[in-house]
């Protein structure tokens, strides 16, 4: 379940549906229940799992409530364990709080002041919440173009893409910026 909307990560997790759901593609949901609100609860696919894909992003929870007659839960479960330890969308925030919590507003408040946090190394990504950062990529700061860069122009490397992507450092559309 991705975050909602108006909750952090909500905005981000719905423009990365929006591309992993391009136009004219065939969409298929395999409905795993109702939720609370009436709405299907299902696992989404396209040429892959969409849920899974969000998962291993971070851009999504498990919701274990849903999850227990789905085939591919241990696989769901994996991704997100995996997304948690890397750190990876909403797995980067200090408490990340699940959208069934934010609902209920049951999420704990922000501290007053941000903690301190450590210089970047080329080990830890400038989150891109920096000035002059693009957007289109959020866990790392890599200036707009112009200047277009290419891969060999940046240090970092297997980082979350966002659309448009100005520089195209996704070029198969995983929505992972220079894996190789």
């Amino acid at each position: 379940m991705t975050p909602e909307r108006n909750q952090a990560g909500g905005q981000e997790a719905a423009n990365r549906l929006t591309a992993l759901l391009p136009r004219g593609t065939g969409v298929k949901v395999l409905p795993v229940d109702k939720d609370q609100y009436g709405r299907t609860v299902g696992v989404v696919f396209s040429n892959k799992n969409i849920n899974l894909q969000l998962l291993q992003e971070g851009q999504a929870w498990v919701y274990e409530q849903y999850i227990s007659n789905c085939r591919s839960a241990q696989q769901l479960r994996q991704a997100q364990s995996s997304a948690q330890q890397q750190r990876l969308g909403l797995w980067s925030q200090a408490n990340p709080c699940p959208p069934w919590d934010f609902k209920r507003n049951q999420c704990a408040v922000k501290p007053a002041a941000a903690p301190q946090r450590p210089a970047p190394s080329p080990q830890r990504p400038v989150p891109a919440q920096q000035s002059n950062c693009d957007p289109s990529y959020p866990d790392v700061c890599i200036p707009p173009a112009p200047p277009d860069l290419n891969c060999g122009d940046i240090s970092h490397r297997r980082f979350r893409v966002l659309p448009p992507d100005p520089h195209k450092f996704d070029r198969d559309k995983d929505g992972i910026g220079c894996e190789s």
